[in-house]
């Protein structure tokens, strides 16, 4: 967010021989950016860029602290006049015994801090010189002297405030809660807003909402010509809540860009005291009643250690000991050493939600002494040693999308996440998945437990634009797990829209290129397919599913070829890939091929009969499919000896061995 001070509003605060311009130049190198520099008449105004974890800076209180901690960095003066938390005190205010105001909060996680303070027989007029002059160079228009003075309150310290006309408030109540669904404010603007729920808000005594917390007040309790007694309200409200409010309604102001961001309780004191004094000399208010001061959670003071060869090491470079003492000090990080050299640093309330750890106290150290300072060295390549199953990993994914590549296969990256739609689509019940509470999309809202429902979605995302569609995908899938968190796994999926036995090839020419021999495939019934399927068995285990999209799921999915799809567990590859084959010598013998027509079934299929040739025949050396014609394969038997040359007549015999069975 971008804010707009003036030259003379920081002097009030700041005491220094740096020029506007130099200003701008030096916090620009280390601090806050300031974009422009407009001259006006006798002062001049800063365009101010302010980070999102430093509204503390969005403010003219909050510039100069960065100016004590800048400009003496480049020979300037820099000191602040005044420190509004030690000099704005609630010491200073004289209130009223009088308590004419009931206040209920319903829940203290909405509002960390709630103060106010009623003023009377208020004058309402246009507001001094030197603040219109001030708010109009900011670009925030002048109304009265008292909506001016809040606005002017929130520039100076940072902190928005609101101003109740009080006799608009019924029944003198005020009960801050959460809204419900549906109900509707007016605010300041003119504006019906109807809530989401769950915002804050105040309603009065009779139930009338009459401020939407943190965004906008309502129109029903502002300030007019008619205004005689006012409430003077500061307070901090839940980040979390305001952002909410503002992203769903729409309803944006200033003073949201504050409190979405988190603002200190701290600061509401001396905004209070400052508003009371500004309201009595420029309003003539009287105090006529109370102070009312509800904070449960007082500010902790937060500590961070620190070593100071941590900060060398962190920076790159070697700061003294005095120059970072002196950065800490004018950054108004109260420092202590301790015998072991180590810095033990208080964090003040305004920086409690940017100033975690001594990765961010170096940070600040090295913004402030200068990035402009550092050398420009790039760190000498260090190679990190990877975990070797780590690197197995990494080779196996590697050779993979190699080898499909070079089939003419295009690799997918999809999200992690699916819709609700897709698993419908599939059958697959969505309770027993793992849903994104805080999704951004219907689209990405259930983590995937398989890769194949996104490559069916890819094939009919392209279907009609190329003739012949190829997709592979390595990525994770996510089983949920009772308690803890999920069991991430890696898998491999293809989706070709040829043919079955291409999809049977692709699968077995993976597994020859990663060297894997000890796998076999086996009648499956898995729903997803037709008939044409089949399950991948390594070591005993089932790793891996094929087969022939069903046409029911065909057409849930508004596939119109057919299409064939493949899934095996990464890890089983990982695990039984070999970098090189084992090493077979070169049979000297003979090899003597025999064809034999079979008809196939569910009880007879090749599967079965590669595994009965094989254990029926020990001259059997490879089993080949011709062909297949009206469900008959046409296979051919290799029978050799390693030991001698077959003769034709024992081939035969052998073949009979194995025929007689499978024939059966």
């Amino acid at each position: 967010m971008n804010i707009k001070i003036t030259y003379n509003w920081l002097l009030d605060f700041l005491e220094t021989d740096a020029t506007a311009y130099e200003i701008q130049k030096y916090l620009s190198l280390c601090g806050p950016s300031i974009e422009s520099v407009q001259k006006i008449e006798g002062d001049y105004v800063f365009d101010i860029e302010v980070t999102s974890n430093r509204i503390d800076t969005a403010s003219v209180i909050g510039i100069a602290q960065e100016c004590v901690a800048i400009l003496p960095q480049f020979g300037k003066k820099a000191k602040l006049k005044l420190e509004p938390i030690i000099e704005f005190t609630f010491k200073k205010l004289e209130p009223s015994e009088i308590d004419c105001l009931k206040i209920k909060i319903a829940n203290q996680k909405l509002c960390s801090r709630f103060s106010a303070i009623v003023l009377s027989d208020v004058s309402i007029q246009s507001a001094p010189e030197f603040i219109k002059q001030r708010l109009t160079a900011c670009g925030v228009k002048s109304i009265n002297n008292v909506v001016d003075i809040s606005n002017y309150l929130m520039i100076t310290l940072g902190q928005p405030t609101h101003i109740f006309d009080f006799n608009q408030i019924k029944k003198l109540s005020l009960t801050l809660r959460e809204s419900v669904k549906g109900e509707k404010i007016t605010t300041l603007d003119e504006k019906e807003i109807t809530l989401p729920g769950g915002d804050i808000i105040i309603e009065d005594g009779e139930g009338r909402l009459i401020d939407l917390c943190g965004i906008m007040g309502g129109l029903n309790s502002s300030v007019t010509t008619k205004t005689k007694n006012v409430l003077l309200f500061v307070q901090t409200y839940n980040k979390q809540l305001i952002r909410k409010t503002t992203m769903i309604t729409g309803q944006r102001s200033v003073a949201a860009s504050y409190f979405e961001k988190g603002l200190d309780e701290e600061r509401v004191e001396p905004t209070l005291v400052y508003g009371v004094e500004l309201l009595q000399k420029y309003a003539e208010g009287k105090i006529a009643s109370k102070l009312y001061d509800i904070y449960p959670e007082p500010y902790k003071i937060k500590t961070i250690s620190l070593k100071f060869d941590e900060i060398d090491k962190m920076i790159g470079i070697k700061i003294s000991k005095k120059e970072v003492g002196t950065i800490l000090e004018n950054l108004n990080l109260k420092v202590k050493t301790n015998s072991s050299d180590q810095l033990i640093i208080n964090i003040p309330s305004y920086r409690k939600y940017d100033l975690n750890t001594k990765e961010d106290i170096v940070e600040e150290i090295a913004r402030v002494y200068g990035y402009y300072k550092l050398p420009n060295n790039l760190p000498p390549a260090v190679y990190v040693k990877q975990p070797k199953e780590l690197e197995n990993l990494f080779l196996v994914i590697s050779k993979i999308k190699y080898f499909f590549k070079h089939l003419g296969f295009h690799e997918t990256i999809n999200y992690s996440m699916v819709s609700k739609e897709l698993l419908e689509k599939f059958d697959f019940k969505p309770d027993a998945y793992l849903k994104i509470s805080n999704s951004i999309s219907s689209e990405i809202e259930y983590l995937r437990q398989a890769l194949l429902p996104s490559l069916v979605k890819n094939i009919k995302d392209n279907q009609g634009k190329e003739a012949v569609l190829n997709f592979f995908e390595i990525a994770k899938v996510y089983l949920p797990k009772k308690i803890t968190l999920p069991e991430e796994k890696y898998r491999v999926a293809l989706v070709t829209n040829t043919d079955f036995f291409t999809l049977k090839g692709l699968m077995e020419a993976l597994f020859k290129e990663l060297n894997i021999d000890n796998y076999q495939i086996k009648p499956a019934k898995n729903s997803l397919f037709t008939t044409a399927q089949g399950e991948i068995v390594i070591n005993k285990k089932t790793v891996g599913c094929f087969g022939q999209l069903s046409n029911h799921y065909r057409s849930k999915n508004n596939i119109k070829k057919s299409v064939y799809l493949l899934e095996i567990d990464l890890q089983t590859l990982v695990d039984n890939f070999k970098l090189i084959s084992a090493y077979k010598p070169i049979n000297p013998y003979a090899v003597i091929k025999l064809d034999l027509t079979i008809e196939l079934s569910k009880e007879k299929n090749f599967a079965l009969i590669k595994e009965k040739g094989f254990n029926l025949s020990k001259f059997l050396q490879k089993i080949e499919l011709l062909g297949l014609y009206q469900n008959r394969a046409n296979l051919r038997f290799y029978f050799s000896s390693s030991a001698r040359n077959l003769t034709e007549e024992e081939a035969k015999k052998e073949l009979e061995k194995i025929k007689e069975p499978v024939l059966k």
